[in-house]
């Protein structure tokens, strides 16, 4: 794995877009879902030590194996994600073909597809129930905000008749 390389947790602007105008075609509900701490949640799988920082007392030359995923570490963004993936592939989902931050479930009864981009995502759905569901799943697994509906997503502002 090469840690140089950026790791970018973004979905593309046209699956943003594609996404609200289904969505509004099909007069599918829009929701917003925010993780706190998000960089917080990712387990990393090598062994990552830091120097302490000062006002720290500790012996010369001591150093800290860190057990959780800190901000600032260049395997964050990507730790994060692999739990994310994790979770939600357990839950039935599966990533878009065309970008692989877009999550799709698709059954008998319903399709529910969520976007994510960093922290924040957006569920969209035909089945209110579903959007309901998938967020107290998640948020059985992370400490989530619930934004409610869509209004505001990277500049663009949503606007429901």
């Amino acid at each position: 794995m090469d840690y140089e390389k950026t790791f970018a947790l973004i979905t593309k602007m046209t699956t943003v877009h594609t996404l609200i105008v289904v969505a509004s075609i099909r007069q599918w509900h829009i929701s917003q879902m925010d993780v706190k701490n998000v960089f917080l949640n990712g387990d990393l799988q090598e062994e990552v030590y830091i120097v302490l920082p000062l006002g720290v007392s500790h012996n010369l030359g001591e150093v800290c194996k860190l057990k959780k995923a800190l901000y600032s570490l260049k395997q964050t963004p990507r730790a994060w994600f692999a739990k994310f993936f994790d979770v939600l592939t357990s839950l039935g989902f599966h990533p878009s073909h065309h970008d692989p931050i877009l999550f799709l479930k698709c059954t008998f009864t319903s399709h529910i597809l969520l976007c994510l981009y960093v922290d924040d995502m957006n569920i969209t759905s035909d089945n209110v129930d579903g959007i309901v569901v998938l967020k107290s799943d998640l948020a059985f697994c992370f400490e989530m905000k619930d934004l409610g509906a869509l209004r505001y997503f990277l500049g663009i502002e949503v606007v429901i008749d």
